[in-house]
């Protein structure tokens, strides 16, 4: 799938840090919706002698805001039930083929426009309503197994529960949702609309303009074993950033980041509320589906839970994802309650996303 003309985005995934290649200029932003105003002129002629012409102008004005509180709603959080925080039951569980059903679902936008990126931050509407989350789902995940046909198998099912769970949620806000397309690469590097990336273990997954890449020698399973909560996480993770992208949250942050310089202070803390939100994401995705009657099970949370510690900025040495602290805190903010405005990042002080 291809990049809108003169734009590019990359993610990589920590511990390692930031994958090579930095994105080029983006182009314009798209005009905004602006409110329609319909001007209709009714003239009556009276005949007699002289003609008088009477107008009547009439102005209807449609709005053209973006809703603010579409999405899912969800019930408030019983009380945790294990060591590790559990995410409230937000309704019944469907399964991952099924489309989910919101248990009250506000009304979208009707403007009879395609839907389209909104480019906003911290203002964004799926960011506003404090009590939207995702559907709980089943997820049918097959075993994990430390081999490249394993990992395409495990991926593959998890890229299905996740446009499932974020697909029907973004469209909601008339979202131009697509799914990202699924790579595998196994040689040395691969190329991207990002540039050419080396496999290694700087390089676990890859996200670049509506692509995702797995590369299997990039894992680490001979570090992390048996641990498919881990590696459902770190998906979890890059698929956030397609989150943003088809919302228009990476696009916002990318112009900052261009504007401030992607080295200066204020380009860094904003790629760092960029991982954090997506990293956020990750958590919200596994709170929605563990414990639903699916493969996505309470030992795969908890793994998932206490890895997020191990990766971050302490660990990579850049200072572009966030200390190892704040990526375990925001992943755990959208796991444990499973809400989406807990999840921005773009308005929480310095000191959380340091």
């Amino acid at each position: 799938m291809g990049a809108p003309q003169g734009q590019q985005s990359h993610q990589g995934s920590p511990p390692m840090g930031p994958p090579p290649g930095w994105p080029q200029q983006p182009g314009p932003v798209p005009p905004r919706r602006k409110p329609a105003g319909l001007i209709i002129g009714l003239s009556l002629g009276a005949v007699v002698v002289l003609v008088l012409g009477v107008v009547a102008i009439v102005s209807l004005n449609s709005s053209g805001q973006e809703t603010s509180n579409a999405g899912y709603r969800n019930a408030p959080a019983p009380a945790p039930t294990s060591a590790y925080e559990l995410p409230p039951n937000n309704g019944s569980s469907t399964s991952s083929s099924d489309q989910p059903t919101s248990t009250e679902q506000s009304p979208t936008s009707s403007t009879g426009s395609e839907p389209h990126k909104v480019l906003e931050l911290a203002d964004h509407p799926i960011l506003q309503d404090p009590d939207a989350g995702l559907q709980n789902q089943v997820c049918d995940l097959p075993a994990w197994q430390s081999t490249q046909a394993g990992a395409e198998a495990f991926f593959t099912a998890a890229s299905k529960c996740l446009d499932a769970a974020w697909g029907p949620f973004l469209e909601s806000y008339d979202l131009p949702f697509t799914p990202p397309a699924l790579h595998f690469p196994t040689g040395p590097s691969f190329d991207t609309e990002c540039g050419t990336i080396q496999v290694g273990i700087a390089t676990a997954a890859y996200y670049c303009e509506n692509n995702l890449y797995v590369p299997f020698k990039g894992l680490q399973t001979d570090q992390y074993g048996n641990n498919p909560g881990v590696y459902l996480a770190l998906f979890a993770h890059e698929y956030g950033h397609h989150v943003q992208e088809v919302a228009g949250i990476m696009d916002a942050a990318w112009q900052k980041i261009y504007a401030a310089g992607q080295d200066s202070a204020a380009g860094l803390e904003m790629s760092r509320r960029k991982e954090l939100q997506a990293q956020c994401f990750s958590g919200m995705f596994l709170g929605a589906h563990v414990d639903q009657g699916g493969t996505v099970s309470r030992e795969m949370y908890n793994k998932a839970w206490s890895d997020q510690e191990t990766r971050g900025d302490n660990t990579s040495h850049s200072h572009d994802h966030g200390t190892n602290a704040h990526y375990a805190q925001w992943w755990r903010a959208g796991a444990k309650d499973n809400r989406i405005a807990d999840c921005n990042t773009f308005a929480a002080s310095s000191s959380d996303v340091s």
